[in-house]
């Protein structure tokens, strides 16, 4: 008998599609192929991807993982199970009759329903964003799939059409990808789970099912703390979602969670729009040749302040320049913006769950760069553990549809877990020195605040500013 093989298929981030293949036994990684997603910009703040590309995108990347199956000569008949990890806000739309998108993915980050969210908040009592969170969990912001669904129900005809039709279905990615790959219009399954449905502001976090006042109602980097079988509400700007239901009859586990707009997407903007690297690794050796910002900080706020603020009026701002700054101080204050975020969530996170983290536990593409890793575990002051294998958020949905009932090949039993090697990081600065720049990363993410609306403002003459 062969291996028990489990395909994991993920969209973690918005540029990229990785299939992996692990042994249910070892959480070894056999094989692997990822393929870039192109991004589209139609106007400023929107970004939308094409849902035929991100689906041919999963066709080609399991081809080629196959095949690199069949290298190792190793049976693909082997694979027992699918798992699926993907971008949660990012929405889509399609005729449930032809098969056919009847708009682009519209992107989670995507910022073209600010008025829509601010004429929602307007309404509610108290003009209050979280006028919502007791059910969901979430403030109302464009973040969230719901508000995106809504502006293409208004704004796109076909959508209109479709939804009066009753042709009209509606997803994140994992519903659309699991729709096709499943049968599409001849029979294809139309299903989420709780964790995707927890992020469309539509669903009740708490009963579990989608809420029928919510519905009417119509409308990356990420850190999350587990919080057990019980919601913690947050005080302080956290999100409160699923983290995870592991079976028909298993409890659900809640956590909170921060997030942070900009991360991997700073360093493409250094390197696409600024051209100050070629190469998203070579930011690493630039930051690395001076070792310090010099007074530069950057606040990437290109679609607003997410976790803890949720303002998405905000706009990035480089401050602190000086002529002795250059192209490396800002690669630096770059890679120091995203850990001073992850610092902010996680103050956040230590407030409302009342025990401080002993340590930070990391994946994903970016943990690959070192000098970002001891960054954060100096500003955090923690330490930092990061895999040998960055891509766990992969390795979990394998893991998952492995346990799946029916499947069975992978316990997630804590005894019967392979151990994953790690690299740890300790902080290297003092606490005085830490603290010192995360009071003046603050100052800073103040001067962005308060910088955009959609909404005409009155100076009280008269006029309009």
């Amino acid at each position: 008998m062969g291996p028990m093989l489990l395909l994991s298929l993920s969209l973690p981030l918005p540029a990229s599609h990785p299939s992996q293949v692990f042994n249910a036994k070892t959480a070894e990684l056999l094989s692997h192929h990822q393929v870039e997603i192109r991004q589209s910009f139609p106007k400023e703040g929107w970004v939308e991807q094409d849902p035929k590309e991100i689906l041919q995108s999963v066709y080609d990347c399991m081809e080629r993982t196959c095949e690199k199956l069949g290298q190792l000569h190793i049976d693909v008949s082997h694979i027992k199970a699918v798992g699926v990890t993907n971008q949660r806000e990012t929405t889509l739309v399609w005729d449930k009759e032809t098969g056919e998108p009847l708009y682009n993915a519209i992107v989670w980050l995507d910022l073209r329903t600010q008025s829509t969210v601010e004429r929602l908040i307007n309404k509610t009592p108290g003009k209050s964003k979280n006028h919502l969170k007791h059910k969901t969990g979430l403030p109302i912001s464009t973040y969230f799939s719901a508000v995106k669904l809504r502006w293409l129900m208004d704004n796109v005809e076909e959508v209109a059409e479709a939804v009066l039709t009753h042709r009209a279905m509606f997803g994140t990615v994992d519903s659309w990808l699991i729709w096709c790959l499943t049968g599409g219009k001849s029979g294809g399954v139309h299903v989420t789970d709780v964790t995707n449905a927890s992020r469309t502001m539509l669903f009740n976090i708490h009963t579990l099912d989608w809420d029928p006042e919510l519905c009417r109602y119509g409308t990356g980097c990420f850190l999350l703390r587990n919080t057990g079988v019980e919601p913690v509400m947050s005080d302080h700007g956290l999100l409160t979602t699923i983290a995870y239901k592991l079976g028909k009859d298993a409890p659900a586990y809640y956590a909170l969670e921060g997030s942070v707009a900009i991360a991997g997407a700073v360093v493409r903007w250094l390197k696409d729009n600024m051209g100050i690297i070629r190469s998203s690794s070579e930011i690493e050796k630039l930051a690395g040749e001076v070792g310090s910002s010099y007074g530069c900080y950057f606040v990437p706020a290109f679609s607003g302040l997410y976790a803890p603020y949720w303002e998405p009026s905000a706009r990035g701002i480089i401050c602190g320049l000086t002529q002795f700054t250059n192209r490396s101080h800002l690669a630096f204050a770059a890679l120091e913006a995203v850990c001073f975020q992850t610092r902010e969530i996680l103050d956040a996170m230590n407030q409302d769950y009342g025990v401080p983290l002993s340590q930070l536990q990391v994946d994903g593409g970016m943990t690959s760069n070192r000098l970002l890793m001891q960054l954060q575990a100096d500003i955090l002051c923690v330490p930092v553990v990061k895999p040998s294998m960055p891509e766990t958020t992969a390795l979990g949905a394998a893991m998952a549809a492995g346990a799946a009932e029916g499947v069975g090949v992978w316990s997630l039993a804590p005894g019967d877990l392979a151990a994953v090697p790690t690299e740890r990081y300790q902080p290297q600065i003092n606490t005085e020195e830490s603290e010192f720049r995360y009071a003046r990363w603050k100052k800073a993410v103040q001067k962005a605040m308060n910088w955009e609306t959609t909404e005409p403002v009155s100076n009280g003459n008269g006029t309009v500013d």
